[in-house]
């Protein structure tokens, strides 16, 4: 059954979401990430994806203290993403409690130091972040579009032993407006060994239990729980 994953994107210390990725669209839901994520805990959900948004757009992880904050007041399996662009980012990252790590332009602007994590992480710790926008894969915190196939890069990175993918369709996320079904279809479609997470465009159980349907291992949701359009509970019962 797909595994439900809460997401706390963060600027300043903050929780917040941003809409289609725009950092002038922010929306403040929590002055304190700490709280959101005990309160997903004490839903019984297991597992988090903490955006360090502030690092996304910078050249280094920023908000690592909300990383060790939660990782030591917590026991949720954190997925860490945003800002990780060196070898001491990503021991950094690891060393202050994430179980798991999203990379996604560092794969596209330096497919060396990606591959040599992935090696030394292993496929299970590294998650490869493919964020599209307009077909094609987007970087440094959706800021700049490549001219990258979304299909060939996951092709490229499969065939590498990549096997856990979060790919966010950054034209529906913070949209509330349903997720991007034909764009996971097709990529199941032709890796069907993959395990797919989903992110995006989420507004309702009945889009989770959609995805589910489509064979997607796992969702990532924020705004649609922040803006109290699931119900969590409901949902524990049929995932």
């Amino acid at each position: 059954m797909i595994k439900l994953i809460p997401a706390i994107d963060i600027i300043d210390g903050r929780c917040v979401r941003l809409t289609k990725g725009n950092y002038n669209e922010n929306t403040i839901y929590h002055e304190n990430p700490v709280d959101v994520a005990k309160e997903f805990e004490q839903l019984g959900l297991t597992r988090l994806h903490l955006v360090d948004l502030d690092g996304a757009k910078s050249d280094h992880v920023i908000n690592i203290d909300v990383l060790k904050a939660i990782s030591t007041q917590t026991n949720l399996h954190v997925d860490f993403s945003g800002g990780i662009k060196s070898d001491d980012d990503i021991k950094d990252v690891f060393n202050n409690g994430a179980n798991m790590v999203t990379i996604g332009s560092v794969a596209v602007n330096n497919p060396y130091l990606f591959n040599k994590w992935l090696k030394e992480y292993g496929p299970q710790k590294i998650i490869l972040g493919a964020d599209i926008k307009n077909g094609s894969i987007a970087i440094n915190g959706w800021k700049d579009e490549t001219k990258k196939s979304i299909y060939s890069f996951l092709e490229h990175y499969i065939s590498l032993g990549i096997i856990n993918i979060l790919c966010t369709d950054i034209t529906k996320d913070g949209t509330l407006s349903g997720p991007a079904y034909n764009l996971y279809t097709e990529i199941l479609r032709r890796f069907p060994e993959i395990n797919l997470i989903a992110s995006g465009g989420v507004s309702s159980n009945e889009d989770i239990i959609k995805l589910d349907k489509l064979g997607v291992k796992a969702v990532v949701f924020g705004k649609a729980y922040y803006e109290h359009k699931i119900d969590i509970k409901t949902l524990m019962q049929y995932v």
